[in-house]
């Protein structure tokens, strides 16, 4: 994750979660200021303001300027935006991403 700089994080990849989470500290670490807050829903309904900005990620070999959440400390999550930024889908299967084409429909 990271702008000319990256620092390696390991995240839970969440489907379900739009954005990807990391640790507030590491952005900062890395030169990224938030740039805008959000609104995000938690599973059970609850409502959160987020700072937000953008940021470099390399997933699995790829690269893709995403939308990042400044998240607590021990929070990484690997969400939607970001997979589809990279063209990588998840596996439940072999439990891995495994590389798709983009669609046009």
């Amino acid at each position: 994750m990271g702008g000319e700089n990256y620092e390696m994080v390991e995240a839970l990849v969440d489907t379900g979660a739009t954005t990807t989470v990391v640790p507030g500290s590491t952005l900062r670490r890395l030169g990224i200021a938030p740039t805008k807050r959000e609104t995000f829903e938690y599973a059970g309904g609850q409502r959160v303001e987020l700072d937000m900005a953008e940021a470099r990620a390399r997933v699995a070999d790829r690269e893709t300027t995403t939308w990042v959440i400044f998240g607590e400390d021990d929070t990484a999550l690997l969400g939607a935006y970001t997979l589809e930024g990279t063209f990588l889908a998840v596996d439940p299967y072999g439990q891995r991403l495994v590389p798709v084409h983009g669609l046009l429909k």
